[in-house]
C-alpha cells in the first residue's frame, strides 16, 4: 500500500454512477415492487452501501477508510436502464474514489442478482466516477 501517513486529512468526497440496463417489463417489476425476492431497491441499496465500507477487503492495495457517509441513489433512465449513484465521504489522508465505484458496482450485481430469473440478458454498464473533492488534487469533475 501506499503510505499516506504523511498527509493531511481533509474532508473528501466522492460520486460515482453506473447503469444496469434490462428489459422495460424487468424495470417496471422493479418499480412496481413486484420482483420474487424482494425489493430490489432497498437490498441493493444496502449492497453498495456495504460494498463501499468493504472496499478494502475487496480491492488489493486499497486502504480501510472510517467512511462517515455513503449514500446510494437510484433513478429510472427511459424505460429499460436503471441508473446507480453513490456518494462517499471521509476525513482522512486518502481519497474515496474506489469506495464508491464499488458501491455503484456491488449495488449493480445486486440488482442483476435479484432479477436474474426474469431477464439475463441485463449488462452493467458506465461505471465511473462523476466528481471528487479533497486532498491535495483539489476538485475534479468528469467533463460532460
Amino acid at each position: 500500500m501506499v503510505d499516506v501517513s504523511a498527509k493531511g486529512e481533509t474532508r473528501r468526497t466522492a460520486v460515482a454512477a453506473g447503469r444496469i440496463r434490462m428489459a422495460p417489463t424487468t424495470l417496471k417489476e422493479i418499480l412496481d415492487n413486484g420482483i420474487p425476492k424482494g425489493d430490489v431497491l432497498a437490498v441493493a441499496r444496502v449492497a453498495g452501501i456495504q460494498g463501499a465500507k468493504r472496499c478494502s477487503d475487496l480491492i488489493p492495495l486499497c486502504h480501510p477508510l472510517p467512511l462517515s457517509k455513503v449514500s446510494v441513489a437510484f433513478a429510472a433512465d427511459g424505460d429499460d436502464c436503471l441508473e446507480i449513484t453513490v456518494e462517499c465521504r471521509v476525513t482522512g489522508p486518502t481519497g474515496v474514489e474506489m469506495e464508491a465505484l464499488t458501491g455503484v458496482s456491488v449495488a449493480a450485481l445486486t440488482v442483476y442478482d435479484m432479477c436474474k430469473a426474469l431477464d439475463k440478458a441485463m449488462t452493467i454498464e458506465s461505471v465511473q466516477l462523476l466528481h471528487k473533492e479533497g486532498g491535495k488534487s483539489g476538485t475534479w469533475q468528469r467533463p460532460s
